[in-house]
């Protein structure tokens, strides 16, 4: 089987080429550039030492390394995409753009398609059942199970992917590099926006959208109580970064238009909390779990990272799929993804994005 590994550096990707040789195969190793744009072409995120692990793992197991550009594409499908989104006053998820657009949309399109298999160290699994129909399901590590950031992808490249590590704990992901000798065994795990590399998030936003003064405001009195930069450096849910006494304050709701914050005051005000979550441009994975008459469906979900799942039902109201939710939740956020699975919490059946 001819097999493309994706691999960035990180202890996950690498012991995944291990896993790859110890099962027979000879995987192709392949070290994806993306970047943010600068006057004279695109800036890598990633370090050298990256490019200097990736090729000393290609060197170990005698496996054939292509470094190759994503730059544009990256630009134009998760840069600008999380930019925009922010400038409507979204949340946006960047690491499910790369996934969706980059890593298994332009990579595919441009190399992947040679290939019988791409393999990732991503924590997920695939589950075949008796219709031979693939699955995308969670891995082992419910902790740094990555399902939701892998709900945009379709049944094709769901069907072709690979997940070495999916069924190992992080901890014996880390076991077994060391006994390897990996030289990534030791690495920390990467954190934050992966286009932003050493670039402060606000720094970013401030170079795309400026800074534009604006009133924060108590939700429940109207009471004018600071200013804020713009509301494009704030999302909902937020309470650090805020600059008010008395608190804690959370921000709760932003007007675009007139470039206000809302604030509620107190460790958990009840206005950060919903029940509803709609969802747009709902994408199943592998198949479209209503059928032509089912009226609603009991599911588990999730509206951000987090090994916990929240039990609730999904209905179709016209282009809208909506999750009514049997407890109370904390921080919807408009722009963000609502990932659905199963009941039992085993696979992951698809996503769509929040709106009001």
């Amino acid at each position: 089987m001819n097999i493309a590994a994706l691999v960035s550096g990180g202890v996950d990707s690498s012991v995944c080429v291990h896993l790859l040789k110890e099962a027979g195969f000879d995987p192709t190793i392949f070290y994806i550039r993306i970047g943010m744009e600068k006057e004279n072409g695109y800036i890598d995120c990633q370090s050298e030492e990256d490019i200097e692990i990736t090729t000393c793992i290609a060197k170990k197991y005698g496996c054939r390394m292509e470094t190759v550009s994503l730059h544009e594409e990256y630009w134009q499908s998760v840069v600008s995409y999380t930019i925009e989104a922010v400038r409507r006053g979204l949340t946006p998820n960047p690491d499910m753009m790369c996934n969706k657009f980059i890593k298994f949309g332009a990579f595919e399109h441009k190399w992947g398609k040679d290939f019988d298999r791409i393999a990732t160290g991503h924590y997920a699994t695939t589950t075949i059942d008796n219709e031979g129909l693939t699955w995308l399901s969670t891995a082992k590590d419910k902790v740094k199970d990555q399902t939701y950031f892998l709900g945009q992808i379709n049944y094709v490249e769901i069907s072709r992917l690979m997940f070495p590590i999916g069924n190992m704990l992080k901890s014996e992901v880390r076991e077994t590099a060391r006994k390897a000798k990996l030289p990534s065994a030791e690495r920390k795990d990467s954190q934050g926006i992966c286009f932003l590399g050493k670039i402060n998030y606000n720094d970013f936003l401030q170079r795309y959208l400026g800074v534009q003064k604006g009133k924060i405001v108590e939700l429940e009195t109207g009471r004018i109580l600071g200013e804020h930069n713009g509301y494009w450096f704030h999302t909902i849910g937020q309470r650090k970064g805020l600059g008010l006494s008395g608190g804690p304050w959370f921000v709760v709701k932003k007007d675009m238009n007139e470039n206000v914050l809302y604030v509620s005051q107190g460790y958990d005000p009840a206005t950060q909390y919903g029940n509803v979550v709609n969802l747009s441009g709902m994408q199943f994975i592998t198949r479209d779990v209503f059928g032509d008459f089912d009226d609603e469906k009991t599911i588990l979900f999730k509206i951000r990272h987090t090994p916990d799942f929240t039990l609730g039902k999904l209905r179709k109201i016209n282009s809208i799929y909506r999750i009514e939710s049997s407890k109370r939740i904390q921080g919807i956020a408009a722009g963000q993804f609502g990932v659905i699975y199963d009941q039992s919490g085993k696979l992951c059946l698809g996503s769509g994005v929040i709106i009001d």
